[in-house]
C-alpha cells in the first residue's frame, strides 16, 4: 500500500514542471509586496480576488502551454505570424523594460530582507543573488536547472507556515473569500494591482517556452501537430500541471493576504511598500518565527522569479529575432539569448544604485505589464483558435471562453490603471 502510494506520488511529481514553476514565480517579492499591502490595508476584504483570478489565470497560462506544446514554438514565434515585425518588436521591448524593472525590485527586496536578517549590507546580497542567478542560468543545463526551480517552489510553503503561527479569525477570512467588498478608490487601485501582478506577460512567455524546452529534452517527444498520437497524454499532463501550479500560486497569495490581515491590519499597520517592509513589520506583531519564515519566502521566491523574468524576456526577444534560444544551450551556442538574460539581470541589479525610486519604478512596470498583456493575450487567443497554427488541436470552447474573459478583465484593468489614481 505504502509502495503504491509512493509510486503514484513520484509519477504525479514528474508531471508537474513548467506550470508549477510558473505559478510559483508569480509570487515573486514584488507580488508579495502587493499581496501584503492588500492584507495590511483592507484586512480580509480582498481575499475574494484570488478566487476570481484563479480560473482566468489558469486559462490563459494553459493557452500559452497549449501553443508551445502543439506548435513546438514559443509565443513570440507564433506572434510573428499575426503581427508586423515592428509591433512584435515593440511588445517584446516593453516586456524587456517591465521585466528588468521587476528584476531590480526583486533583487533589492531580497538584499534588504537579508540585511534585516543578518545586519550586513543589502547591496552585497543584491550583487550576490544577481550573480548566482546569472551563473545558474548560463552554466547549468536546462534539464538540471528545471529540477532546481521545481525544488525551489517548496520555499513558498513558508507563507503557509506563517499563517499557522498567527491567530486567525476564520469567520472573517471566509467572509472575505466569498463576499466581494469594494468601498473606496484605494480598494479599486489595489484590485487592479493584484490583477496586474497575478496575470503578467512574462509568465505567458515562460511557460510556453518551457513546453518547447520539454519537447527538445525528451527524445520521444514532438510537437503535437507532428505527433498527434501523443496528444491525449500531453494534454492531460498540461492541464494537471497548469491547474496545480496556478492553484499553488493563488494559495500562497491567499496565505500572504490572510497573514498580513490577521497581524498588520489588526494592529493598525496599513501602509506596506515592499516585501522586506512587510517582513520587518511582522516581527513585533507576530514574533521572530513569523518574521524569519516570511523572509525565507522572499529570498526563495526571488531566486525562483529572477531567472523566470530574465529568461522570459530572452525567449521573447530571441524568438522574435529568429535566434537560437534555450537554457540547454551553452552561452556561446546562443549568444544573443544569453546576452538578453545578462543585460536584464545586470541592469536590474544596477537599479539599486540609481536615483530611480524602486517603488515608483515597480508601479510603472505594473502599468506597462498591464497594457502589454492585453494585445499579447489577444494574440494568444487568436493563435490557439487557428487551425493553420494548431491543426486539429485548437482550444476547446470552455478554454476559449475563459481565455477571452481573462483578456477582457486585463483590458478593463489596464483602463482602470490609466484613469484611477
Amino acid at each position: 500500500m505504502k509502495l503504491g502510494l509512493r509510486i503514484r506520488s513520484i509519477a504525479l511529481a514528474k508531471q508537474l514542471g513548467p506550470g508549477l514553476v510558473t505559478g510559483a514565480a508569480d509570487d515573486d517579492p514584488s507580488g508579495i509586496a502587493t499581496y501584503s499591502q492588500a492584507g495590511a490595508q483592507f484586512g480580509f476584504g480582498l481575499l475574494w480576488t484570488m478566487l476570481l483570478t484563479y480560473p482566468l489565470m489558469a486559462a490563459i497560462q494553459l493557452v500559452g502551454a497549449h501553443i508551445g506544446r502543439v506548435t513546438g514554438a514559443g509565443l513570440a514565434s507564433n506572434m510573428d505570424e499575426l503581427f508586423p515585425d515592428w509591433t512584435v518588436t515593440l511588445l517584446v521591448g516593453l516586456l524587456f523594460v517591465a521585466n528588468t524593472i521587476n528584476i531590480g525590485a526583486d533583487l533589492a527586496a531580497m538584499g534588504e530582507t537579508m540585511r534585516l536578517v543578518s545586519g550586513w549590507g543589502a547591496h552585497w546580497f543584491t550583487i550576490g543573488f544577481a550573480v548566482v542567478s546569472l551563473l545558474l542560468q548560463m552554466f547549468i543545463p536546462y534539464h538540471r536547472y528545471a529540477r532546481i526551480l521545481k525544488w525551489l517552489t517548496l520555499v513558498l510553503f513558508a507563507y503557509v507556515a506563517v499563517l499557522l503561527t498567527v491567530k486567525l479569525d476564520w469567520g472573517e477570512a471566509l467572509k472575505g473569500l466569498v463576499w466581494p467588498h469594494i468601498d473606496s478608490k484605494e480598494a479599486i487601485v489595489t484590485i487592479v494591482a493584484i490583477f496586474g501582478t497575478t496575470i503578467s506577460p512574462y509568465l505567458f512567455f515562460w511557460q510556453s517556452a518551457q513546453e518547447v524546452e520539454e519537447i527538445q529534452q525528451d527524445d520521444g517527444a514532438e510537437p503535437l501537430v507532428e505527433a498527434p498520437w501523443q496528444a491525449r497524454r500531453e494534454m492531460r499532463r498540461m492541464r494537471l500541471d497548469t491547474l496545480a501550479g496556478m492553484a499553488f500560486s493563488n494559495l500562497i497569495a491567499l496565505a500572504i493576504i490572510a497573514s498580513t490581515a490577521a497581524t498588520l491590519h489588526a494592529q493598525g499597520t496599513t501602509d506596506i511598500q515592499t516585501a522586506a517592509q512587510a517582513a520587518q513589520a511582522l516581527e513585533p506583531v507576530a514574533g521572530k518565527l513569523a518574521f524569519l519564515l516570511f523572509s525565507i519566502g522572499i529570498v526563495g521566491t526571488g531566486l525562483l522569479a529572477v531567472p523566470v523574468l530574465a529568461g522570459s524576456a530572452a525567449y521573447a526577444i530571441g524568438e522574435s529575432r529568429g535566434w537560437e534560444c534555450g537554457l540547454e544551450h551553452k552561452p556561446w551556442e546562443a549568444a544573443g539569448f544569453y546576452t538578453v538574460i545578462a543585460l536584464a539581470t545586470l541592469i536590474g541589479m544596477g537599479i539599486g544604485w540609481s536615483p530611480i525610486d524602486p517603488i515608483k519604478a515597480l508601479f510603472w512596470s505594473a502599468v506597462v505589464n498591464g497594457i502589454v498583456a492585453v494585445p499579447i493575450m489577444a494574440a494568444m487567443m487568436i493563435v490557439v483558435s487557428r487551425h493553420r497554427a494548431m491543426g486539429k488541436f485548437t482550444a476547446s470552447r470552455p478554454l476559449l471562453m475563459l481565455g477571452w474573459a481573462a483578456t477582457a478583465v486585463m483590458g478593463a484593468a489596464a483602463i482602470a490603471m490609466a484613469v484611477v489614481r
